[in-house]
């Protein structure tokens, strides 16, 4: 792969990305999915969530550099870089977790499962890169493979587009192919990241369903 295209890849489905846009899919782009929020306020979830998982942790990341407490750049190339970047990824996704859960009347539990999904992958990804450096790539688009298998199979019977899990699987590869393009991570870094994503989101879905 081009290396342009592959840094274009690794940006654009930026691990802290990916919620934003998977919550606009499951929201907008999924009719019938979810219940709540009613459509005409979903909007202000979208924003929320954007808000707690890419706004406030890329921000604590620039003032972990800015203050020194960490070196390098916002990629994160180096494991000894990533345990504090990571820690306030966690608190920050967990705090939206909470926040969702104070009023499951008004939030669907697809959305709020999805969100706890989201925390702990972020805080398995932070365990892990304490010893060893995990794609966190790999733990994204895996989540994201794992959710609209999910969706498929819960949905199976009211028609639930299989094209929307077929692209997961497509990007899921792309972005796994840059990542190992940018030499950012070893095929083992690349693929431990991806299982440990689609194996939480799977993991999650038979529990919510058998709850």
């Amino acid at each position: 792969m081009n290396r342009s295209i592959a840094l274009l890849f690794s940006v654009v489905c930026h691990p802290l990305l990916l919620p934003s846009y998977l919550f606009y899919v499951v929201c907008y782009e999924l009719p019938g999915v979810v219940r709540y929020p009613l459509p005409a306020n979903r909007w202000q979830l979208t924003c929320l969530v954007a808000l707690f998982t890419f706004v406030l942790p890329s921000v604590g990341t620039a003032l972990l550099l800015w203050r020194g407490l960490i070196t390098g750049s916002m990629e994160l190339p180096e494991r000894r870089q990533r345990p504090l970047p990571f820690l306030l990824a966690t608190l920050s996704f967990g705090a939206a977790t909470l926040l969702l859960n104070s009023m499951p009347e008004a939030v669907d539990a697809l959305l709020r499962y999805m969100l706890l999904g989201m925390t702990l992958a972020v805080l398995l990804t932070l365990l892990v890169s304490l010893r060893w450096k995990i794609s966190a790539h790999g733990v994204g688009v895996g989540g994201a493979v794992g959710l609209m298998m999910v969706l498929y199979v819960r949905d199976t019977s009211t028609g639930f587009p299989i094209g929307w899990l077929l692209a997961s699987i497509l990007l899921a590869g792309v972005v796994l192919s840059a990542r190992l393009a940018l030499n950012a991570h070893t095929p083992a870094q690349a693929w431990a990241g991806f299982s440990l994503g689609i194996s939480l989101v799977l993991g999650l879905g038979v529990g919510s369903a058998l709850t």
